[in-house]
C-alpha cells in the first residue's frame, strides 16, 4: 500500500475521533453497486478490499480509508447518435423543428433507457488521517478526486475543518531559486524534469524531461522571466517525486532505504503484509510532510 500522489488538507481544528467511532460514522455511506437507472455511486470500501468488513485500517494513530465511486460508462458518440435518430423522427411524425426543451426531454428518456444496459467502472480512492499532526492524506492526482473524498468524509462527520496548507513563501519562487542558482537544501537532488511558465496571463509554457536542468538553455528560459512550475526532485535519498506550485505531489516512489524495511517482514497474509506497508509508508510521511513545508519557509498559520 504505496501511496504514488499526495493531496494535503490541514485541519484547522484538532479531530477528536478514534478509529471506531469513525468506523460507525462511515457505515452511514458505506459503498453499494449503482442502481439500474443510477449514473454512479459513490461511498466508503475496506482499504484491504472486498472481502474485508472494516472501513477504518489503524495503525500507530494513523487511520486509512477509502472511497469507491462506480460509474456507468455512455459513449457520447453513441447517445448523440441515437438521440439524432429520436429527433428526426419526432420532427418528421410532427412536421415541425422540436425546440430546446423537448429535445432535452428525449435525450433524458433515453438515457434512462441505457442506463440498465450501460458497461460500469469503479475506481478507489485511498486517504488516510493523521489527528496526532492534523493532516487528511490523500492518494489523488487530481484536485477534484482529493476534493470528492473530502466532501464525502464530510457528509460522514457532520462538519470537516480543514484547507490545504499555506507556506510562507511561494513554491513557484523557491523552485526557480534552486534552479536559477544551482543550488538547493543540502536533502534535495534536482532531477531531470520540470515544467516553466511565464507568468504573463497566457504565457508560454515549456515542459522538460530527460533534461539537465542546469543546461544553458534552461537558464535562458529562467532569465526571459518563466518560473518553475514543477519540478522533479528526491529528498535525502528516501522519496523521489514531483512538486508542483500548489505543493501537490506526483509520482511519488518510495526509494530503496525505504523498501529494504520490508526486506525483515516475511508473511503470506494480505493483511499483514498491508498493514506493514502502510505503517512503514505513514510513519515516513509523518517525517516528510513537516520538511516539505520547511523547504518553502515553513507553514503559514495565519
Amino acid at each position: 500500500m504505496w501511496f504514488k500522489n499526495l493531496a494535503l488538507f490541514r485541519f484547522t481544528e484538532p479531530l477528536q475521533i478514534d478509529a471506531a467511532e469513525l468506523e460507525q460514522k462511515l457505515d452511514a455511506m458505506r459503498f453499494r453497486p449503482c442502481g439500474s437507472h443510477e449514473e454512479f455511486s459513490f461511498g466508503w470500501t475496506p482499504p484491504l478490499g472486498q472481502s474485508a468488513q472494516q472501513l477504518v485500517h489503524a495503525a500507530n494513530g494513523f487511520l486509512m480509508i477509502c472511497a469507491n465511486k462506480e460509474e456507468k460508462v455512455l459513449p457520447p458518440a453513441v447517445v448523440n447518435e441515437l438521440l439524432q435518430e429520436r429527433i428526426q423522427e419526432a420532427e418528421t411524425q410532427q412536421a415541425r423543428r422540436l425546440p430546446k426543451k423537448e429535445r432535452d426531454a428525449l435525450k433524458d428518456e433515453l438515457l434512462f433507457e441505457l442506463l440498465p444496459r450501460a458497461f460500469s467502472f469503479s475506481r478507489q480512492t485511498y486517504a488516510y488521517i493523521d489527528p496526532k499532526s492534523g493532516w487528511l492524506i490523500v492518494d489523488a492526482a487530481s484536485s477534484k478526486k482529493a476534493e470528492d473524498l473530502a466532501s464525502l468524509l464530510r457528509k460522514c462527520l457532520g462538519s470537516l475543518p480543514v484547507t490545504p496548507p499555506l507556506t510562507r513563501q511561494r513554491p513557484v519562487d523557491v523552485m526557480t531559486d534552486w534552479l536559477n542558482t544551482g543550488q538547493a537544501p543540502k536533502d534535495i537532488s534536482i532531477e531531470n524534469e520540470c515544467e516553466l511558465r511565464s507568468p504573463e496571463e497566457d504565457g508560454g509554457l515549456i515542459r522538460c524531461k530527460r533534461q539537465d536542468l542546469s543546461a544553458p538553455e534552461i537558464k535562458n528560459h529562467l532569465d526571459t522571466g518563466k518560473q518553475v512550475i514543477k519540478l522533479a526532485v528526491s529528498w535525502a535519498d528516501r522519496l523521489s517525486f514531483i512538486v508542483d506550485e500548489n505543493l501537490a505531489i506526483k509520482r511519488l516512489a518510495f526509494l530503496d532505504l525505504i523498501q529494504d524495511q520490508l526486506a525483515d517482514i516475511e508473511t503470506d497474509d494480505r493483511a499483514e503484509q498491508f498493514d506493514a506497508e502502510f505503517s512503514i509508508m505513514s510513519l515516513e510521511l509523518a517525517n516528510f510532510v513537516p520538511r516539505l513545508l520547511e523547504l518553502f519557509g515553513g507553514e503559514n498559520e495565519s
